[in-house]
């Protein structure tokens, strides 16, 4: 392969799996110009098979594939297997987005809430990816499962919604001007800990086919009900020693309960995965009910 077609295959891995939003960005990761970096990316802008801010058409790269020495053609690989990845990369993703929304919260540091807030946006891309990428493969592969596929559509919406409760975690610093008592903060750590662990959890699941794993989870989403319980009730009695007068530590509680709501929607999600993950491997619908009305 010649060190022009070697840069780009590169260059379009790089987009498939890290979603760069800039040419800037494609041209400090491999130590090249963003000219030249504009000189290999614009004849498959204007074809199609790169589309702006940096998605690759599958279809359009299955033929550059063939053009290319070096290149494993994706009619010789699993469509799952790269959507695997993807997921692995969006779920690594949220885990640092959950990390950085909490660190903020641990150390007080509005820029770190503003930085996580900020990833919410690579989370947004990475779904709309895997979308357009499930679509592809069902067209490409006439044997594929279409009620199969999709299922990776609602992984993905699932890390996205878990995104989004990460951004009410990391708004609870920038709008408020309290910190939290230690009290609580032990309980907030031990449901951050937790939820890293059932994301792992439904990840495997759904990647390896672990599904027996939905016991551990099972153990884990009581725990962090319990943990929620015993949040609350410390607010609670934080709240009857506090006097509502000021507008501030009013909303200081309320900001507080949507911290604890969402530690706790995290984990309701993570099982959700899990019931996703069944439904693919074990051909066990999930549930029609959703999981607040459930025993």
């Amino acid at each position: 392969m010649s060190k022009k077609d070697e840069t780009l295959k590169d260059i379009l891995d790089f987009i498939l799996y890290e979603n760069p939003s800039t040419q800037d960005e494609i041209a400090e990761k491999f130590g090249i110009t963003r000219r030249y970096v504009n000189q290999l990316l614009q004849p498959l802008v204007k074809d199609g098979t790169v589309k702006r801010v940096y998605m690759i058409d599958l279809k359009g790269y299955e033929k550059l594939a063939e053009s290319l020495d070096g290149y494993e053609s994706p009619k010789k690989s699993s469509g799952n297997v790269l959507l695997n990845d993807m997921l692995i990369n969006m779920a690594g993703h949220v885990h640092s987005q959950l990390e950085e929304s909490f660190d903020s919260v641990l150390e007080y540091d509005e820029d770190k809430a503003s930085r996580a807030l900020e990833m919410d946006y690579a989370t947004n891309n990475m779904v709309e990816k895997i979308r357009t990428s499930v679509e592809t493969i069902v067209s490409l592969d006439k044997h594929s499962e279409f009620s199969k596929s999709i299922l990776y559509n609602e992984i993905a919406y699932d890390l996205e919604r878990i995104g989004d409760y990460c951004g009410h975690i990391a708004k609870f610093v920038i709008n408020d001007i309290y910190e939290i008592d230690e009290k609580v903060l032990k309980k907030l750590k031990k449901m951050h800990k937790t939820d890293h662990k059932m994301i792992n959890l439904a990840m495997k699941a759904f990647i390896e086919g672990a599904t027996e794993l939905k016991y551990d989870l099972g153990e884990l989403e009581d725990s962090i009900h319990i943990l929620q319980a015993k949040a609350i009730n410390n607010i609670a009695t934080q709240m009857a020693e506090s006097s509502f007068d000021e507008k501030e530590r009013s909303n200081y509680f309320i900001y507080l309960f949507r911290v604890i709501k969402a530690f706790k929607r995290i984990g309701d999600i993570s099982v959700e995965m899990m019931d996703v993950a069944i439904e693919f491997h074990d051909n066990i619908p999930r549930p029609t009910t959703p999981r607040t009305f459930r025993q």
